[in-house]
């Protein structure tokens, strides 16, 4: 009998391929004395038919062999039931798969769902024999059909989420349905932990210390109200006047969102006395799935699945660890949709073996010419064995071309044990020729399913296209990364390969049960005994590593330091990132090592919550579920309020996941079904993806749909409404840009047809009412038509004026919206996003810089809405409004302003007080994002001195150029005009000057003291497809601007000197201003304000 034998292990049991098959049937079971028997459960089958005596259910008790697949189990009980002749009319006209398998746990139904699960796994064995049960039960039931409330509703759920997820034309596999159904199970379990009522009310509660500068205002007022004896007080609940947030629960007032932004901007606080919601609204529709079982898609362990030392006649799932070929891929071929224009081209296939961002192997095929299509029926062995495929492996396909003089033949393994390198192709050096190749056509296939099972056959892949240098590129690093094969079936490039085909499942084991991982594992653990010290000498290097940012790479040496004394790094939650990034993912004794070192240390749990830290495991970086559920729980201590602020990049993470369902889908789920306010963000950030993603499409969906199906119906409701009101403006924005396409004006006469259109719609079903989509705290009205405009802009963005909602509401104001269709607004919502979390940092200092993260939101693909504020316009209008374009260079005109708004003295030294700190404070932030494009008419100022900046097309230090020259010449914007507001000129100082110098030191240092994980969530969407975001190079502006590893005396001294110079080439920002005004609205610049 033939065996594979390695250099260095004995002799391994031998697994045989399918074409061993029938030899393999001859021969007797291997170490027959060793053999052992494999556990017989005794269950008792409920079969669906019934006696006719009776009338009671068949029941059939069958010794059922613990190795044995869901699916042989059903075929051995079809088997016995066909054989007894019982009821005949049934079991002979119907399979087994016109059934499923149920069993009762603590008063639930569960299903057994997975067929390929070998049954000795299954959690309702755990559970009987928990209960001590020598006997189990399992239904057989018909398979039930969705009754029509049910199809109704999920057309219902698929137009609300944009997607129709019961569409499986397009999947290799049962993964979609697989999670949606598994994903029920922590629903399930979200829905029944629910409060009704503090759900349906949902507190906006801020686990933030009251800042100093606040905490004078504690003493905010006493409620007294009295209530009639038949009347119980618990029955009615404070809300705000105006918007959907009330004050519940046992929370000081203070701790509540919506008093702190009174007290920060000084307004009156003004509550309602009314009922409480009624919790019915929020009743969720009935499922008619019966929960999975738990344990499904986890395979067993090693000892249980191996053939080692078991008769072969009775192993039916093979243990990839006994697999000790190398893993080899087939490329039978690929179908061109479309021939290129040059003749000459030569084009071949790279395989590559990916875990993360780690090339594991790596192999290419010879070299072809181009042709409709092209054959190679080769096969491609990698330098990298089965057993050592880790779960989330995936197998790279790309297709490049060169040309035809340049010869490439196949290449050599490129196997790196720790390379990092990004998904490859586009050029490289074969065989000592340098040629350029450009990479044509790409797609993914993980190598372990979601089962756990090894991929096995054949597989027609449909390939996605790399995008032209004249299309959108920016999403590629990310579409790269993703499983699913294109949709577009018709058009695509098709590739054909074949993977080994086994007599069996290979399931890749979930552990071993002995503690011993293997030869080298044993040699770990004794090396781990034996330099449990550091010495002293390597403790400064060891620190230096760990101290470096995330952007930082690590050396050779680096790698090999930290893996050698990885049990000190696991002291320090800190070197977690560098030891992970240096695990050898491609040698399963690393592996095993490097979960056994996660599941001993309680250092991780106790530490305490670094936001930066847990999110960087979550990147593109890591793959291993280990890894990600590690990061996932340390995030779960997350408050409400934190969770919303770092959502943004949650959701893009949720990319880097090798499966759809996944504890960060989970995490999403569960804190979304708790917090309505979530849930809604959550909503948009989802949909919006799936409208601009048709890579990640289904995994988005998957998600959104099980959160949808536990939101309640009240939720539904408001989100239909929003979809509602989104889709028709989106019509009506396309017929006005249809109009006016060629002119850059706007006429009466197309504000004219607008407004008729809008008055059209509002006669013609549009919502009553719907949440506003950026602050679902408020709710809008019907349209103020005659208030309604489009803007002199190349997008035609509409200007939108709605009533308020809420009759509760004290305010006159509308509600005053942009609706943009043409721009993707994710980066406005990135830079938002980090001004917002840009002021909880300097709350933690006790600065209050008076940041007005405003209102935006993507709703679809290239739509979205932003707030309008109120009071407030562009520097541009104010400079105008006196003397037109040379009130650019009219110093005093901004002053004269807010002297002007302001109604008395008191009040204009409180808007003066106010723009120092909020021009420092944006000072700071555009120069640390490097917020390009500067000029009067995205910077704008309210009437109580509040500066703002809008519009951050331009990011990073990405500038815009005229002729070749950068536009941008100083740090960031402060002209003469703001420092004549501050009561100086020149080279002189003033009171003001000083506290915006000293104001703008401290929150600069505050923002150094968390590099890390700015760096970090600009990171996270470096694949988000935002055109300024590409590239870690895009990152380094940052680490640049905040002056990464320079001492704090030298920080403070820089910053300083970014304020000179703008003092001193202030003059240059007058003059582009000038220019912006002389030459009106310049094309691509978009006008955000009346």
């Amino acid at each position: 009998m033939e065996q594979q034998v390695s250099d260095e292990e004995e002799p391994q049991p031998v697994v045989l391929r399918e074409e061993n098959r029938r030899r393999r049937r001859k021969m007797k079971a291997f170490t027959s004395t060793f053999s052992v028997t494999m556990d017989q459960i005794a269950i008792e089958f409920v079969l669906p038919t019934t006696t006719k005596s009776s009338r009671s259910p068949d029941t059939l008790l069958l010794e059922v062999a613990g190795n044995w697949t869901v699916e042989q189990v059903k075929a051995q009980v079809w088997l016995r039931v066909v054989a007894t002749n019982l009821c005949p009319e049934f079991y002979q006209k119907y399979s087994p798969d016109h059934c499923i398998l149920l069993y009762q746990k603590k008063g639930n139904w569960c299903e057994i769902y997975d067929k390929h699960q070998v049954f000795q796994t299954l959690d309702c064995i755990r559970y009987w024999k928990a209960l001590k049960k020598d006997v189990g039960k399992i239904h057989l039931t018909c398979r039930p059909q969705p009754s029509e409330e049910s199809t109704l509703f999920q057309r219902y759920l698929n137009y609300l989420i944009g997607y129709d997820v019961t569409d499986v034309s397009n999947v290799h596999d049962d993964e979609l349905e697989f999670t949606r159904r598994k994903l029920l199970t922590p629903r399930k379990i979200e829905l029944s932990d629910r409060d009704p009522k503090l759900y349906s009310m949902d507190p906006w509660i801020t686990s933030k210390h009251l800042p100093e500068y606040l905490l004078f205002c504690q003493k905010i007022a006493n409620f007294c109200c009295l209530f009639p004896e038949d009347v119980c007080e618990a029955d009615y609940v404070l809300r705000v006047c105006g918007r959907e947030e009330y004050i519940y629960g046992n929370h000081p007032v203070r701790d509540f969102h919506w008093v702190r932004q009174c007290l920060k901007n000084g307004e009156e606080i003004h509550l309602v006395l009314e009922s409480a919601p009624n919790p019915d609204q929020d009743l969720v529709q009935r499922e008619d799935w019966a929960q999975v079982d738990d344990c499904t898609g986890v395979a067993g362990t090693h000892e249980q699945l191996t053939i080692d030392e078991k008769d072969h006649e009775r192993v039916f799932t093979i243990s990839l660890w006994d697999c000790h070929r190398k893993f080899r891929v087939k490329v039978l071929g690929i179908d061109i949709p479309a021939l290129p224009r040059n003749p000459e081209l030569i084009v071949y296939v790279e395989a590559s073996i990916f875990h993360g961002q780690q090339l594991l192997a790596q192999e290419r095929t010879s070299s072809k010419a181009f042709t409709e299509e092209v054959l190679w029926n080769t096969w491609l062995e990698f330098n990298i064995r089965i057993r050592d495929l880790p779960k989330g492996a995936r197998l790279s396909l790309q297709v490049s071309c060169g040309k035809a003089q340049t010869q490439i033949s196949k290449g050599t393994s490129s196997y790196q044990d720790n390379g990092g390198s990004p998904v490859g192709g586009g050029s490289g050096s074969h065989d000592g020729n340098k040629t350029k190749s450009r990479l044509l056509y790409y797609v993914n296939l993980l190598l372990v399913d979601h089962r756990s099972l090894l991929r096995q056959g054949e597989f027609i892949l449909h390939m996605w296209k790399m995008p032209e240098k004249t299309e959108d590129n920016s999403s590629v690093n990310a579409d790269k990364l993703t499983s699913a094969t294109n949709p577009d079936k018709a058009s695509s490039m098709a590739i054909a390969i074949l993977l080994d085909k086994y007599c069996y499942p290979v399931a890749l084991p979930k552990s071993r049960e002995g503690k011993e991982a293997g030869g080298e594992g044993r040699e770990a653990e004794g090396g781990e005994r034996e330099q449990r010290e550091m010495p002293n000498h390597l403790r400064k290097q060891f620190e230096a590593i760990v101290e470096t940012d995330p952007l930082h790479p690590l050396s050779q040496e680096d790698k090999e330091l930290l893996w050698h004394f990885r049990e000190e790094c696991m002291r320090h939650p800190r070197a977690y990132p560098k030891l992970l990034g240096s695990v050898r993912w491609g040698r399963q004794e690393a592996v095993l090592t490097t979960h056994r070192l996660l599941e001993r240390s309680s250092v991780w749990d106790r530490s305490v919550l670094d936001v930066g830290l847990a999110m960087q495991l979550l990147d593109c970086h890591y793959s291993d579920a280990h890894v990600r559920s590690m990061a996932v729980r340390k995030l779960e201590t997350l408050g409400d309020n934190d969770v919303l602020r770092y959502l943004l990049q949650l959701v893009q993470a949720v990319k880097f996941e090798p499966y759809h369902d996944s504890a960060l889908a989970r995490f999403l789920l569960k804190r979304a079904l708790r917090s309505k306010r979530i849930g809604h963000f959550l909503f948009w950030f989802l949909r919006s993806e799936i409208a601009q993603s048709m890579h990640y499409q289904q995994r988005y969906a998957v998600l959104l749909e099980a959160y949808l199906r536990g939101c309640g119906e009240g939720m539904l409701q408001d989100f239909k409404c929003q979809v509602e009101m989104t889709e028709a403006l989106q019509k009506v924005t396309r017929e006005i840009k249809a109009m006016s396409a060629e002119k850059y004006d706007v006429s009466a006469q197309v504000v004219f047809q607008l407004r008729q259109k809008l008055e059209n719609l509002q006669t013609s079903g549009l919502p009553e009412s719907f949440r506003v989509p950026y602050d679902p705290g408020l709710r809008a009205g019907a349209l103020v038509v005659k208030q309604c405009k489009v803007m002199a802009s190349k997008k035609r963005p509409l200007w939108l004026q709605f009533k308020r909602a809420d009759p509760t509401t004290l305010s006159s104001d509308t509600i005053g919206v942009i609706f943009k269709d043409g721009d993707d607004l994710r980066q406005d919502m990135l830079i938002l996003q980090i001004l917002l979390i840009m002021e909880s940092i300097w709350e933690e200092e006790s600065l209050d810089l008076s940041l007005l993260p405003y209102g935006c939101i993507s709703t679809g693909n290239k739509i979205g809405m932003i707030e309008i504020v109120k009071d407030a316009t562009t520097i541009a209008n104010i400079q105008q409004s006196v003397v037109g374009s040379t009130g650019a260079f009219k110093d005093e005109i901004l002053n004269q302003w807010l002297r002007d708004k302001c109604v008395s003295e008191e009040k204009f030294q409180q808007a003066v007080e106010r723009f120092v700190f909020s021009c420092g404070g944006y000072c700071v932030a555009t120069y640390v994002l490097g917020v390009g494009d500067r000029h009067n008419d995205n910077i704008m100022i309210t009437e109580s001195g509040n500066l703002f900046h809008i519009d951050f097309g331009h990011i990073l230090g990405n500038y815009k150029s005229f002729l070749g020259i950068s536009k941008e010449r100083v740090p960031f914007v402060l002209t003469p005009d703001f420092l004549y507001v501050m009561g100086t000129s020149g080279k002189k100082s003033s009171p003001h000057f000083q506290k915006f110098q000293d104001v703008c030191v401290r929150a600069y240092l505050a923002l150094r003291h968390h590099t890390n994980l700015l760096v970090i969530l600009f990171s996270m969407m470096l694949m988000t497809g935002m055109p300024q975001l590409t590239s870690k190079e895009d990152i380094e502006y940052i680490r640049e601007a905040l002056t990464v590893g320079r001492p704090e005396e030298e920080a403070q001294r820089h910053l300083l000197d970014q304020i000179e110079i703008c003092r001193d080439k202030g003059w240059t920002v007058q003059f582009n201003w000038f220019l912006h005004l002389v030459l009106g609205i310049k094309q691509g610049v978009e006008k955000r304000s009346a």
